[in-house]
């Protein structure tokens, strides 16, 4: 009997270490520079064709601050299009996933950069705090903090609300909605989420295949789902009925079936994986789409 009890124990422990999400929640890398179109590891969407590509001058590093009760935190961003036209274009504020930092996601932005046309569209891209070259530590309070420091950079370079569209993947799902549903520096007029995640607490539940609730996995609290429930602003949700990360079913469908907006929209991507979407579904039927939604 005392050895079962100890086994148990150990098995519990073990559980505790390997199952841990914080660490896999916010998967980051620390870069010590950026090298965008010549970053050499490997990244989401591999290569992308030539005709995606963005000139030097149309891709602008850039730095704020963001504040939040643990303390304050240089983040790093990157901008694609004419600064000196924010004030006048429309922008996308893309949050991006999990893992590693903005290098990972650079072919995501450069698709953005051609929705509508080659930068019709500006599109601001950063890192959460520590991400690539973005100080501090990731956390949930914190990620929505980076996302407000993002919007107030806009903000100061002259952008509205009424020119604003909030995009976000994976993990990034977090901060869109949360900036969606509630009142931040800025508030969207769109909200786009790519293979969102339903809460950190079904994500738990997906990954460990155990009845234990959330917390003793994770401290994190996110909930996209009850969330969502705010959000009255158009919605675009696509996401990929093979995604082995996040399934559709537990996850991306119950976000959706949860909006109650009157605009929603949803692109079920037959075959499309977690990080592939947009190369299963054809880059420009996925440009298209996004285009179609912004504008109509």
């Amino acid at each position: 009997m005392k050895k079962e009890i100890i086994t148990v124990f150990m098995l519990m422990m073990g559980l505790t270490s390997c199952l841990r999400l914080d660490s896999q929640l916010f998967n980051s890398e620390v870069l010590s520079e950026y090298k965008f179109e010549t970053y050499a590891g490997s990244r989401e969407l591999g290569t992308l064709p030539a005709t995606y590509a963005v000139a030097d001058s149309m891709r602008h590093l850039v730095t704020f601050t963001s504040n939040s009760s643990d303390g304050a935190a240089k983040l790093y961003g990157v901008y694609l299009g004419e600064l000196n036209k924010i004030a006048t274009d429309t922008v996308i504020l893309y949050c991006h996933g999990n893992a590693k930092h903005m290098d990972n996601y650079w072919n995501r932005a450069k698709l953005l950069a051609h929705v509508g046309g080659k930068h019709r569209f500006g599109v601001l891209m950063f890192d959460y705090r520590g991400y690539g070259m973005s100080e501090g530590k990731s956390s949930e309070k914190n990620i929505y903090a980076d996302a407000d420091a993002a919007l107030k950079w806009l903000q100061s370079k002259g952008l509205t609300s009424s020119r604003l569209i909030v995009y976000g993947y994976s993990l990034g799902s977090a901060p869109s909605t949360e900036v969606a549903a509630n009142t931040y520096s800025l508030q969207p007029i769109k909200l786009l989420l790519e293979a969102p995640f339903a809460s950190s607490e079904v994500m738990v539940q997906d990954a460990s295949k155990l009845a234990l609730p959330g917390s003793y996995f994770t401290s994190a609290k996110i909930n996209n789902a009850d969330k969502i429930r705010n959000v009255k602003i158009p919605f675009m949700w696509m996401h990929g009925t093979a995604d082995s990360f996040l399934s559709i079913h537990t996850h991306g469908e119950v976000v959706y079936k949860n909006y109650s907006g009157k605009k929603g929209e949803a692109h079920r991507i037959t075959g499309a994986e977690h990080g592939d979407l947009p190369m299963i579904w054809g880059y420009e039927n996925y440009i298209n789409a996004v285009y179609q939604f912004i504008t109509k």
